[in-house]
């Protein structure tokens, strides 16, 4: 399979060098330019410095180019944005010094961060279309978003500019592009992975760091290379599986989910039908939203920007936000505590895990999540009616495994699987049990460096 560890079989070989793999990632961005999908390359002499580095290693991504994301872990000589250029101009630039643990994990274990990848403004959409440009498409078809906020990692990725990107999940960030492209991707427990500096707090805890990727070996070695501790838990020899369709889910979504519960079945675990907590959803997200506007406020006063170097939305996020006071504030934390017993009951009393579908249906047409007007109700709800239930993983702190399920009208289909705090490396395992049955998806662009 032409994923990251097969480019850096290829290039620990001999098959192909770094400076091959580099030139191709560059072209692809070039010629690939349309999917709209990086925002920043470094220079091509750095980048194959880095994949020179990167190849001496003798990491399992030993030389593979990545991009890293707009928004996140930080990468020296790049200077993040959050997809606002108001913000591109004031944070600091990064250099090796200040890149935080988690690019440092990423560089240890052979990757070469060379470029970011877009995103949506201030990650706040299930889409990556800053308000300066460019606009993500999805690979599949162009007229459709790739998803967000991890768009722009999911098109590079889909598309074939680098085998492996980057990735964050407040709310859905990590899974949805996963589905909207066919990708894999494994939104870890909470702490599980080592983070920071810039989020190390997490928003409250909601938010993960991982990656997207086109194989699951990918995703569990990168899982390897980046989580702090062995402890983990297990799940039974015979799991429960917990089959949960949200009522808002297209027959197309739903028939996914129910054709990988047929695989988990013919892999010795039992199924068995859970109802979808859809309005624990809707309540998960409206509080995750006041987290993000409380975090966005305090971010843009902390360095000045005006209301009008940003977008209407983003403009009124943050007066919300100002507008919540201390008690208000320490509410939220009340009802953060609430909510996730909430979810852990909904999604895990009397089963082991949870496989439910990660959208309602197809990505919508790109516009689909405008920012020229201040309804954040109604900007919620399309969140929320895209992937229903998305964010309850991220309240609650659970692992969740996005993994491609299907090909329906041209377009991949995607389901995930959510487990107890820290089963990440079982829910990995229990993937690797249906592996042989899942379908394989036809990607339209092979990956830059490496033949199929």
């Amino acid at each position: 399979m032409a994923d990251a560890t097969a480019l850096a079989e290829a290039i620990s070989a001999g098959a192909v060098s770094p400076q091959a793999v580099v030139d191709a990632t560059y072209d692809a961005a070039v010629t690939r330019g349309d999917l709209g999908a990086v925002v920043a390359l470094l220079p091509r002499s750095e980048a194959l410095r880095m994949a020179e580095e990167g190849a001496a290693t003798g990491g399992p991504f030993a030389g593979v180019p990545m991009l890293a994301k707009d928004l996140g872990a930080p990468v020296a000589g790049l200077r993040q944005g959050l997809g606002s250029e108001a913000l591109r101009r004031r944070l600091p630039a990064t250099d090796r010094e200040t890149e935080g643990r988690l690019t440092c994990a990423f560089r240890a274990g052979g990757l070469a961060p060379i470029g970011l990848s877009t995103v949506p403004e201030f990650g706040f959409a299930f889409s990556a279309e800053p308000p300066q440009g460019p606009v993500a498409r999805n690979p599949f078809d162009t007229d459709r978003t790739p998803g967000g906020s991890s768009g722009g990692a999911a098109a590079a990725v889909a598309g074939g500019i680098v085998s492996i990107a980057h990735a964050t999940d407040a709310a859905g960030s990590l899974r949805v592009p996963a589905a909207a492209c066919g990708l894999w991707g494994l939104k870890p427990s909470r702490g599980a992975v080592v983070a920071g500096p810039i989020f190390a707090n997490h928003l409250m805890g909601i938010a993960s760091e991982g990656v997207l990727a086109r194989s699951l070996r990918d995703v569990a070695t990168a899982f390897e290379m980046t989580c702090l501790t062995e402890a983990e838990a297990r799940l039974p020899d015979v799991p429960v599986i917990g089959l949960a369709i949200p009522p808002a889910c297209e027959s197309g979504e739903a028939a996914a989910a129910a054709r990988v519960s047929d695989y988990l079945a013919d892999a010795e675990c039992e199924v068995v039908a859970k109802e979808a907590p859809e309005e624990l959803g809707q309540d998960v997200l409206l509080l995750i939203g006041e987290i993000l506007a409380v975090a966005l406020a305090a971010s843009l006063d902390s360095l000045e920007v005006a209301d009008s170097e940003i977008s209407p939305l983003a403009a009124a996020n943050r007066a919300r936000g100002r507008a919540m006071s201390g008690i208000e504030i320490f509410a939220v934390t009340n009802r953060l505590a609430e909510l996730s017993n909430a979810t852990h009951t909904a999604l895990l009393s009397r089963c082991d895990a949870v496989l439910m579908p990660v959208l309602s249906g197809p990505p919508p047409l790109t516009g689909h999540f405008p920012t020229d007007h201040t309804d954040l109700e109604r900007h919620l709800q399309r969140m929320e009616a895209m992937a229903p239930c998305a964010a309850l993983a991220n309240l609650a702190g659970l692992p969740s495994l996005a993994m491609p399920a299907a090909m329906l009208d041209g377009l991949p289909r995607g389901v995930q699987i959510i487990g107890p705090q820290q089963s990440d490396r079982a829910l990995l395992a229990l993937a690797s049990r249906i592996l042989p049955a899942l379908p394989r998806i036809p990607f339209p662009f092979p990956v830059a460096g490496i033949a199929e």
